[in-house]
């Protein structure tokens, strides 16, 4: 079998996989976030934190709970890091360095995820389980939370509230995260992966000496960091590393656990507002992109010419062999359009034109599924946008499930859309402007420029993956790539929630015949059309000077 073919038949097993998962999985989590019923479990917890989760909050005490709960979370685990060295089961590691603890502290917070580190190197296995594991879930939660409040926003009226978030939030881990992390992490115990608290050993090599290994709750951590689109790597090499990720089919696995949640979301959209249509029109949007992002990166990296790429059968440099081009440029595809940054092949050594697919995929706001809960929000907001844009053209006021789009709610998507360009272009001019963030490029030239706009890109997104060439862990971009992550996670955070407390206070607006039929391919082509433009007219200068202009000169 040709390995075109075995990656053709990989996509519509995993696309069957997602199809088969999408409507019990989004009508579930549609009855979760809709329910007035709470666990026993769930109401132990409530107690625990003092949170009454019947009460109604409107969008400003909605957000200051996702802040109050997020800063926490970075004290916690920032303290947790700079004490390593005198907790135990620390396997000897010492305490991290001020600029990295917080670095870490806020990428696993801001579901991120980015590592300036060697997690087998670095991290015990209380800061492991209980530090960055724990964060795995909650923030993927958070993310799913601010989504279903924008949901509400659309389908309630004449109302300012948006629900509860401490109940959001729980029931987004008890009743989601969890049973699916429990199902998923046997699957992936059974394929090999490791899962165990032991201590450092001393491996042998086969051209003598030896190198030591620790273990760790390896299966367990995989499979939330892929299921709450997290991708922080207990070992370096990420999913790349056979402790993570053994076979081909925990490859695919892996990936299917990425797009399980995002892939799902639309189907509970449609649930909450009363129009399974309209989720179908968002669903279709995200499925389009993301198809359209895996056929061309097969094509790029199987295509690409040259002799050592023709005995090789395609791009290899920097895959791994059991996974192949196919399952790696999968894998690599849903990673980068979704907020996960988890990597099973070098991003850097992609061809000029792959590695570009993967810095737009994160530039279009990782929304084609996007992540747990920020693709589902990305996608609503770049919809109201496209809504405004078919207003302007037939000179109509512009409507979108019933709800006006008017001044307020323009401005809102706005300044969602313009916070992480501005992060992301700024910082990469500065660090590409002074000399010391320079030194730490392995390359000079449009690649190396890659590697930066590569970093800011996935640091602002919320993505994490990175440009292995870039030498991240000194005291700048531990900082700048810090506050990217920072700012590019709450900022539109606070515009999306002020956006749903706007929409929730209106009056619905009835359908007539001049009402734009969001629910229609034609609303869907006009989507997909409104992110690629508005992506492209940001980005294309800057990635002009570097993947664009490394790809053309190849």
């Amino acid at each position: 079998m040709s390995p075109v073919l075995a990656g053709v038949l990989q996509l519509l097993a995993l696309m069957a996989a997602l199809a088969l998962a999408h409507r019990p999985l989004g009508d579930h989590m549609a009855r979760v976030y809709g329910s007035k019923r709470h666990l026993r479990a769930e109401k132990w917890i409530y107690k625990a934190i003092g949170a009454d989760p019947d009460t109604e909050m409107r969008w400003p005490a909605y957000l200051r709970g996702v802040l109050a709960f997020s800063v926490t979370g970075v004290l916690f685990l920032y303290l947790l890091q700079r004490l390593q060295g005198t907790l135990p089961g620390s396997l000897g590691f010492r305490s991290i360095d001020p600029d990295q603890a917080f670095n870490t502290a806020v990428s696993f917070v801001a579901n991120t995820n980015w590592q300036s580190y060697s997690g087998e190197q670095a991290m015990g296995h209380v800061v492991q389980t209980g530090g960055l594991a724990v964060q795995n879930f909650v923030s993927a939660a958070v993310g799913m939370a601010v989504a279903v409040a924008l949901v509400r926003g659309f389908a309630r009226s004449r109302t300012g509230g948006l629900g509860n978030f401490w109940a959001d939030l729980v029931r987004g881990v008890v009743r989601v995260l969890l049973p699916i992390s429990v199902l998923g992490a046997l699957v992936l115990v059974a394929c090999g992966a490791l899962q165990n608290f032991s201590g450092i050993h001393e491996v042998g090599q086969f051209g003598g000496g030896s190198q030591q290994w620790n273990g760790g709750a390896v299966g367990s951590q995989e499979v939330i960091k892929l299921l709450g689109t997290n991708g922080g790597g207990y070992f370096n090499a990420n999913s790349a590393h056979p402790f993570e990720n053994p076979t081909p089919l925990s490859n695919l696995f892996e990936v299917f656990l990425i797009l399980l949640i995002p892939f799902a979301l639309p189907r509970t959209f449609g649930r909450l507002t009363g129009s399974l249509r309209q989720g179908r029109a968002i669903l279709a949007t995200m499925v389009t992109i993301w198809a359209g992002f895996t056929a061309l990166m097969m094509w790029t990296e199987f295509h690409h010419g040259g002799p050592a790429f023709d005995l090789a059968g395609g791009a290899m440099e920097g895959k791994e062999t059991r996974f192949g081009i196919a399952g790696s440029a999968i894998f690599a595809v849903a990673t980068t359009l979704t907020s996960t940054g988890a990597v099973n092949s070098f991003h850097s050594s992609y061809t000029g034109f792959g590695g570009g697919l993967e810095m737009l995929g994160m530039q279009l706001g990782e929304i084609a599924p996007g992540g747990t809960g920020s693709g589902l929000y990305g996608m609503l907001v770049m919809a109201v946008i496209a809504v405004f844009i078919a207003g302007l053209m037939v000179g109509r006021t512009p409507e979108y499930l019933g709800k006006k789009i008017g001044t307020r709610e323009i401005k809102l998507a706005a300044c969602y859309l313009l916070v992480t360009p501005a992060l992301v272009l700024s910082l990469t001019a500065l660090s590409t402007a002074l000399p010391t963030p320079r030194e730490s490029m392995l390359n000079s030239g449009p690649h190396g420029f890659s590697e930066i706009l590569y970093a800011f890109t996935s640091g602002a997104n919320n993505n994490g993956s990175a440009f292995g060439g870039l030498s991240a862990d000194t005291t700048w971009f531990n900082t700048t790539i810090g506050l990217a992550m920072l700012l590019g996670r709450f900022l539109p955070m606070v515009f999306v929630l002020a956006l749903a407390g706007s929409l929730a206070e209106q009056r619905p607006v009835p359908k007539t015949a001049g009402t734009l039929r969001t629910e229609k391919p034609l609303f869907t082509g006009l989507l997909v059309g409104t992110i690629m433009i508005i992506t492209g007219l940001t980005y294309f200068p800057a990635l002009a000077l570097g993947p664009l202009a490394e790809g053309l000169a190849s």
